[in-house]
């Protein structure tokens, strides 16, 4: 049995994609650009996990992965056109798991008066770029927010998430024996 559909479709060769609901818009359109840093940010996160050793890290940031397919498919979904399918959604208690691994990992962290140069370890490196493409992925949901109806647990989500991590990348530090890199303004 050969499987003869194609991954191309040649619907995009004009500049232009569908949004969920069907409506055509040109590929730097907002919507386009949010949910497209978004799968950005969920490759860097699937990087991240094939590096990192911890078990429950490696279960957490493939549930992350999976939240940030939520994301991005209520971000696709164009306001008031019906679809004909449910989507998933984000939840509190997706938050609260977030805000807990925070905690757990904070707990064993010395405590921070400095700002952090990213570095020192591979691993460390990647999660600052998680945490960094995890901000500009906010900042583009919000600023689509401004201009249209967005779910706002979306926006919260990827608020804690950058959150995570910059707190996962001191805990694999401390992971890997590494010390912070303390940023020394020079004055």
């Amino acid at each position: 049995m050969s499987n003869d559909r194609k991954i191309y479709t040649k619907t995009g060769d004009k500049g232009e994609t569908s949004l969920l609901g069907g409506t055509r818009v040109p590929k730097y359109h907002e919507r386009i650009e949010a949910y497209g840093t978004l799968d950005e940010l969920n490759a860097f996160v699937g990087f991240l996990r094939d590096q990192v050793e911890d078990t429950s890290v490696k279960i957490l940031l493939l549930e992350i992965q999976d939240r940030l397919f939520t994301a991005e498919s209520l971000i696709a979904t164009e306001e008031n056109v019906p679809i004909n399918k449910m989507l998933p959604q984000l939840y509190e208690e997706d938050i609260l798991k977030l805000e807990a691994a925070i905690d757990e990992m904070n707990s064993v962290l010395p405590g921070l008066t400095s700002f952090l140069l990213p570095g020192g370890h591979p691993q460390v490196s990647l999660c600052h770029i998680c945490r960094t493409v995890c901000r500009r992925a906010e900042r583009l949901v919000i600023k689509l927010a401004s201009e249209t109806q967005v779910d706002w647990m979306v926006i919260r989500y990827l608020n804690r998430l950058s959150d995570y991590f910059f707190v996962l990348s001191r805990w694999v530090g401390q992971y890997n024996n590494v010390a912070d890199l303390i940023w020394k303004p020079r004055i």
